[in-house]
C-alpha cells in the first residue's frame, strides 16, 4: 500500500515555524479541552517537535502523544524532540480532531487539532473557542459549530453577491425583478 502525505507546507518549513498554539489560562475551571493547535501540515514527524518544544516549557516534558489515524496519513512510533523521544500512539476511538498529550510527571492535556487547510479567520475562531476556561464543548462540538458558522458566512456572501449582481433590486416572488418606480421629483408629493 502506498501512502501519500497531504502536506500544506514543506517539512523543513514546518520545523522552522513556531507552533500555532492557543492554551487555556491556568484557572481552577477545568474544561473539556486545554487549547488548540493549528499545524502547518499533516506530517506528524515534522509538526510534533515544535509543538512539544513549546509545551515542554509550559507543561513539562511531553512523553507520549495519541492521535486518530483518520487525519494523519503516517504515524511514526517515535518522534525526536530536543534530546528525548516522544512516543506516538493512535486510537480510532479518539476524536479525529483531538490530540492527547501525556507527561509522566505532569499529567494529560487535550488539544483541538485545527486542520492545516483551515482558513485563518476560522482557525482564529476555533483557537479562541478552545481556550475558554471551563468550556464544556468537545473537539467535535467546536468543529461542528465552525462548520455551521462557515456555511452561514458563505451563504451570506452568496446572497450579498446576488444582491450586488442584481443592482440591489428585489426579486418578485415569481422570479423576475420587481418593478421599480421612480422617486418623485422635488416639488411633487406622494399620494
Amino acid at each position: 500500500m502506498t501512502t501519500t502525505l497531504d502536506r500544506t507546507a514543506p517539512r523543513d518549513l514546518a520545523a522552522e515555524l513556531p507552533a500555532r498554539l492557543s492554551l487555556t489560562p491556568k484557572t481552577t475551571l477545568a474544561g473539556r479541552l486545554d487549547g488548540a493547535w493549528w499545524p502547518y501540515s499533516r506530517d506528524l514527524e515534522a509538526e510534533l517537535p515544535p509543538l512539544a518544544a513549546v509545551l515542554d516549557e509550559v507543561w513539562g516534558r511531553i512523553t507520549r502523544v495519541t492521535v486518530n489515524p483518520t487525519r494523519w496519513p503516517v504515524i511514526p512510533r517515535k518522534v525526536p524532540v530536543a534530546g528525548h523521544a516522544v512516543h506516538v500512539g493512535w486510537f480510532t476511538e479518539q476524536h479525529p480532531d483531538k490530540l492527547i498529550l501525556l507527561s509522566y510527571t505532569a499529567g494529560r492535556w487535550d488539544l483541538l487539532v485545527i486542520p492545516p487547510e483551515t482558513e485563518p479567520a476560522a482557525a482564529a475562531r476555533l483557537m479562541a473557542a478552545a481556550a475558554i476556561p471551563g468550556s464544556v464543548l468537545t473537539a467535535g462540538d467546536l468543529m461542528a459549530d465552525e462548520a455551521a458558522i462557515g456555511r452561514g458566512i458563505r451563504d451570506g456572501l452568496r446572497r450579498e453577491a446576488s444582491w450586488e449582481g442584481e443592482g440591489g433590486a428585489c426579486m418578485s416572488p415569481f422570479g423576475s425583478l420587481a418593478g421599480r418606480r421612480a422617486l418623485p421629483l422635488p416639488g411633487n408629493t406622494w399620494r
